[in-house]
């Protein structure tokens, strides 16, 4: 413990307890250390082996993916050994934990795996090709876990991991993105309490002004690290912390709880990567870097919505000013780009970026295609568009139009955030092209279900194997285009980026290494063909491997057509 306590990260660990919990915290110091201990110095990896242009993440629930009599976990494993080895270096298993709702965001027992998925010779099987995401589910437990039934009992510690207040108290600062109630009533052994849910009266929010708590989760942290978790995604991180007459998100207390994690990975695992989920209007996302001492990867939650907004417009001005005007994150911080996600196209980053109107256009457009709008509750009391429930390939769709003309527009939509800087992210269904799940809305009455089918392994080979004119285009496209990206160092996250203004029909990203090579992604975000002059002089097209088309600085692309010119 001594050599622990002497880590240079141990002082900074010291400062933030500090900071969250006053004075007193030298018992704290040596808990920390004594946690950090069992676990062992692992040295996981270093900073330089956090990412490079391989990496890009597979999401995926543990049973997106199933064979009657087979665990979904093992299902999962040989076909993404089979299929996906080339294109993903990492797989981002959904909350895999036992639950009780929201689809595993509801956790009962962190440290188990739902059996109906496997366990964790299943988990740790996966982590032999691929690097693995766990999602560290912090800020509620579901109300039938074992930590909440004994806040029920009055049974330590549980009984003081948990938010009570009066029922009267003023709220209306609070920053919630549900328009259910914000404290959820509940028969206690010491009679009735009013306990703090954000998200549902099945999600119930944890303590964490109780050191207890965080030490409890730092605890969880350190575990998911020993069973492989190379990426830990911090869900709903910036509601953490509680302070009445506050807006409670984005609290300085929270920013110093991602701090102190950092500090506890930078110790024990160097080349774990914290993740921050934090679906919130730009400024507020890029706040989770801090200054390189908090989260290594933000999330690029504009780019689901600028993204459709584009393609559905045939216009990327509004994407290429805001890629244009993207700050640089501190370095050893990097982006997580993608477009779809278990959840729904979140609209709240659009606010600003877009014309007045956007996004209720947007929304307009979601239901004519079949899906569904989910609100939130301003502070006015009116509503207004947070999500968008919709797989991406229906959003990318048209009514009436072709077939074609739709697989080009989705794929065209995917290769943008694949040139970017940073780590792709691809959701198992946007790699299918999966139809909007309408059963499973039916089914569960909860509109991100939408987005949330399953494929039978049968079903799914079928389809990527020519039953499925879409799922067979996408797929193949998707997976040799990943392959093909992970060979060129140009798609290093860390090489530089310029974004191009090309005209408002095309959107263009040049991406170069420290040694001068580079390449110029240009897409087409129109249904007409363009052209257009374009800077340097380029010699072949990666995703071709044919001349690239240009003639005197000039560039043809057919409708939605991407070229990377080298």
């Amino acid at each position: 413990m001594t050599d622990i306590l002497q880590h240079p990260a141990m002082a900074r660990i010291r400062e933030r307890l500090g900071r969250l919990y006053g004075e007193g915290i030298d018992r704290c110091v040596e808990r920390m250390a004594m946690m950090i201990g069992r676990y062992g110095l692992t040295g996981t990896g270093s900073a330089a082996t956090r990412w490079n242009e391989r990496s890009a993440v597979l999401i995926t629930y543990g049973d997106s993916l199933q064979r009657p009599g087979e665990k979904p976990l093992a299902t999962l494993k040989r076909f993404a050994d089979a299929h996906l080895a080339q294109a993903f270096s990492h797989v981002h298993i959904l909350p895999f934990f036992p639950y009780t709702s929201d689809d595993g965001f509801s956790v009962v027992h962190y440290r188990n795996v739902n059996p109906a998925l496997g366990d964790w010779s299943h988990v740790r099987a996966l982590n032999e090709h691929f690097g693995l995401m766990f999602d560290l589910v912090l800020n509620h437990v579901s109300a039938r876990s074992g930590w909440f039934q004994d806040y029920v009992a009055g049974v330590a510690p549980g009984r003081d991991y948990f938010i009570a207040l009066d029922p009267k108290t003023d709220l209306s600062a609070v920053v919630r993105p549900r328009s259910s109630p914000p404290l959820t009533p509940v028969m206690t052994r010491g009679g009735a309490r009013h306990v703090w849910t954000t998200f549902s009266a099945d999600q119930v929010d944890l303590n964490f002004a109780n050191p207890d708590v965080l030490f409890e989760i730092l605890d969880i942290l350190l575990f998911y690290v020993s069973m492989g978790a190379r990426i830990v995604r911090l869900d709903a991180i910036a509601y953490l912390w509680k302070k009445v007459g506050t807006s409670c998100i984005h609290l300085p207390e929270t920013h110093e709880v991602v701090k102190l994690l950092r500090d506890v990975t930078d110790i024990v695992a160097p080349g774990v990567i914290l993740l921050t989920e934090t679906n919130v209007p730009q400024a507020d996302n890029i706040s989770y870097a801090g200054s390189g001492d908090e989260a290594h990867m933000i999330y690029q939650f504009p780019l689901p919505p600028l993204v459709l907004h584009a393609l559905h417009k045939g216009d990327a001005r509004h994407l290429t000013a805001w890629a244009m005007a993207l700050p640089a994150l501190p370095q050893g911080c990097t982006w997580l780009n993608f477009t779809s996600s278990h959840d729904g196209i979140g609209v709240r980053p659009l606010r600003g970026l877009v014309p007045d109107g956007a996004v209720d256009e947007l929304a307009a457009h979601v239901r004519t295609r079949g899906g569904q709008v989910s609100l939130a509750r301003k502070s006015d009391g009116t509503e207004e568009p947070y999500e968008l429930n919709i797989t991406y390939f229906d959003a990318m769709g048209k009514n009436g139009e072709p077939e074609d003309l739709h697989v080009r527009r989705f794929l065209c939509s995917q290769m943008i955030p694949l040139a970017l800087a940073g780590v792709p992210a691809v959701y198992i269904h946007s790699l299918t092209a999966s139809r909007n799940d309408l059963a499973g809305l039916k089914e569960t009455g909860r509109a991100r279900s939408i987005n949330r089918g399953r494929w039978t392994e049968d079903e799914l080979e079928k389809a990527i194997g020519g039953e499925s004119a879409a799922t067979s285009r996408v797929f193949a496209e998707y997976t040799r285009v990943l392959a093909l990206r992970a060979a060129h160092p140009v798609f290093h996250p860390a090489a530089a980026q310029r974004i191009l203004d090309l005209g408002p029909a095309l959107f263009a990203v040049e991406r170069r290494t420290k040694d001068g090579a580079a390449v110029l992604a240009v897409s087409n975000c129109t249904a007409e063909a363009q052209e257009a002059t374009v800077p340097g002089s380029y010699a072949l097209n990666l995703l071709t491997g044919r001349p690239a088309g240009s003639s005197g600085g000039k560039l043809r692309l057919e409708p939605y057509e991407t070229a990377w010119l080298q």
